[in-house]
């Protein structure tokens, strides 16, 4: 049987959808345009998280629209993140009265987000080309190998993901990625950020998972049909983003 298939169409068109919008954002490479791409993303992404982090106070996404403004004229994002730490931190200890449960939107999926856009403004948009190339590659390739040989469990977190499909995911995103990679890097710094975010986007997929099951649910939301919500979707991205960045500053 052919692997296609086996991939439901709504799934596949919405792939498809998505794919083309990153290449066309991708070749107009704009600041603007990808700041409020990635903020879009970034709030729809974070309503979720309040969700499966059962977060009832919608206030907190003036915070986070408050932070994503603030990026757009700071540039190290990653920053940014210590700062809300540290002033959540003050709250907190200031009234006895709110959570750190609270927080935990603004650890995931802020710290990711903030962390791609960061990559772009530092790295460009090959950076970011780059990244989607590994994380995508990584998806298509565990999901190739699991479905024709896969047959080891790999994590009870997630039944459907088998140790097989893990490792040809990995090797055929490290494979590609190590190619992508050589417009910014040498060979062997490619081939060691390729596949140290090819291996934490396999774990960001699996945390996500983690979500969805400690909070009883299928997907994070209904916006992507075939693919449930932002977060299913990005999940990967979230933490291939914070490596890819701290590595290549780091080894460049």
């Amino acid at each position: 049987m052919n692997i296609l298939d086996t991939i439901p169409k709504d799934r596949l068109i919405t792939g498809l959808a998505l794919l083309a919008g990153v290449l066309i954002i991708g070749l107009i490479d704009n600041f603007f345009l990808i700041w409020l791409t990635l903020g879009v993303i970034y709030i729809l992404a974070f309503k979720e998280a309040m969700n499966l982090f059962d977060i009832k106070n919608n206030d907190l996404l003036y915070f986070a629209v408050a932070i994503w403004l603030v990026a757009a004229i700071f540039s190290q994002g990653d920053d940014i993140f210590v700062l809300a730490g540290i002033a959540y931190a003050s709250v907190v200890a200031f009234n006895r009265d709110i959570t750190w449960k609270n927080f935990m939107p603004f650890i995931y999926p802020t710290a990711g987000m903030l962390f791609i856009l960061t990559m772009y403004q530092e790295y460009g948009i090959l950076a970011l080309l780059w990244l989607v190339a590994v994380v995508a590659l990584t998806d298509v390739g565990a999901y190739a190998v699991g479905k024709s040989i896969g047959k080891t469990p790999f994590s009870p977190t997630s039944p459907n993901k088998t140790l097989e499909g893990v490792a040809g995911g990995i090797s055929a995103a490290t494979i590609g990625g190590m190619f992508i990679g050589l417009s910014i890097v040498d060979l062997g710094i490619s081939f060691i950020v390729s596949l140290m975010v090819s291996t934490s986007s396999i774990f960001g997929d699996l945390y996500e998972s983690a979500l969805k099951r400690n909070a009883g649910v299928k997907d994070s939301g209904t916006l992507l049909p075939g693919h449930g919500g932002v977060l299913d979707r990005i999940d990967g991205y979230l933490f291939g983003g914070i490596v890819m960045l701290v590595l290549l500053r780091g080894l460049v």
